[in-house]
């Protein structure tokens, strides 16, 4: 059996509603190689040469509770963890009809999940997480799993003037590729439903994708509610059966859906944008279906907040975030999305040092 640190326990607390000794704070989205050079006192070329365990050495020394995930720029020429060629097209360079005849010839939702290898992924996330966790030590890792639950987000493989198009006018596709995309959701959450079982898997995961922009949703909510919600809700089921909260990525203006999401069966959400009215005033007020109060991974911007705010301001928002969050939310202290290079490296450690008084 596992012994779990003080770390794990903290966490532990929170996902389970209770009180820890202190907020629980997780990271691991700093995408500036110069920030974590910084912290550890390495130079580029040693941060390079050992980039992964340099990065989780520089989090310890931060303080952290636990790591979302650990990025790295790709390349000495790029800051963050993608490079030009991994952002999505508008135009997939596929012939339209080609991809209509694509997504009628994709399995249907049953024949997905017969077929699912699960005991060969699971083995192969299994070992992932070990490795990770090796690296992290008392520090708890929990990548984030963005295909659990169910998928949207179809515009990453098909361009978005594509998706855009088969959603709005091709209605028996689009339910296909919802239907699709619920299949395989529901068996990535049996994977980390197996993991949380095992004692390798806290009992929070962060999930969902980005289907809003700051104007809202990128797609007609009425559309959502009919053919995405019902196959979220049930993806998310292995979980919740585990007593693992599904956390929601919160990017752009969410507020037109997020009562269908959290109806659905989302218990936390993650990020929020300040410019588009999603506050942690706001956030910390919402309640699961059940009446409970939300999980918060939050609520520190990184666009209006950490790039431009005094060390002092950076400090009040976050025991401001506290103070609200006292009895109304469970809160683990972290970041909308991730820190690029445009964060002062003062105010990272203004951030993280608030925690503590």
């Amino acid at each position: 059996m596992m012994i779990k640190s003080k770390q794990w326990e903290r966490l532990d607390k929170v996902f389970n509603g209770q009180k820890a000794d202190r907020t629980p704070v997780l990271g691991g989205w700093i995408a500036c190689p110069e920030h974590i050079c910084n912290i550890m006192g390495v130079t580029r070329d040693e941060y390079w040469n050992d980039k992964i365990r340099i990065t989780i050495e520089a989090y310890k020394r931060l303080g952290m509770d636990g790591l979302i995930d650990v990025f790295v720029p790709i390349s000495p020429d790029d800051y963050r963890f993608v490079d030009s060629h991994s952002y999505t097209r508008a135009d997939s360079d596929e012939d339209f009809d080609e991809i209509l005849e694509k997504i009628d010839a994709m399995p249907c939702a049953e024949e997905i999940e017969e077929k699912y290898d699960f005991e060969g992924e699971y083995n192969k996330f299994k070992d992932f997480l070990k490795s990770r966790q090796d690296f992290c030590g008392d520090m708890v890792f929990m990548q984030a799993m963005w295909g659990a639950g169910a998928k949207v987000s179809w515009y990453s493989d098909y361009g978005y003037e594509n998706f855009f198009i088969i959603v709005g006018a091709y209605e028996e596709q689009a339910k296909k590729l919802m239907e699709v995309g619920g299949a395989y959701g529901k068996c990535t959450s049996k994977l980390i439903a197996r993991a949380v079982t095992e004692g390798i898997y806290p009992k929070a995961v962060l999930l969902g994708e980005d289907i809003c922009t700051q104007r809202g949703p990128m797609v007609n909510p009425a559309f959502l509610e009919k053919y995405y919600a019902p196959v979220l809700k049930e993806g998310l089921i292995p979980l919740l059966e585990v007593g693992c909260k599904p956390v929601w990525h919160c990017d752009g203006d969410v507020r037109p859906i997020l009562d269908m999401i959290i109806d659905s069966g989302v218990k936390g959400l993650q990020g929020f944008q300040p410019e588009c009215g999603l506050n942690i005033d706001f956030v910390a007020q919402k309640r699961t279906k059940e009446g409970n109060p939300l999980l918060i991974f939050g609520p520190m911007a990184v666009t209006t907040e950490l790039p431009c705010l005094t060390t002092a301001e950076i400090r009040a928002k976050v025991r401001h975030a506290i103070d609200v969050c006292n009895n109304n939310a469970d809160l683990v202290l972290f970041t909308s999305n991730t820190i690029n290079p445009d964060v002062p490296l003062e105010n990272i450690y203004a951030m993280y040092d608030a925690i503590n008084g």
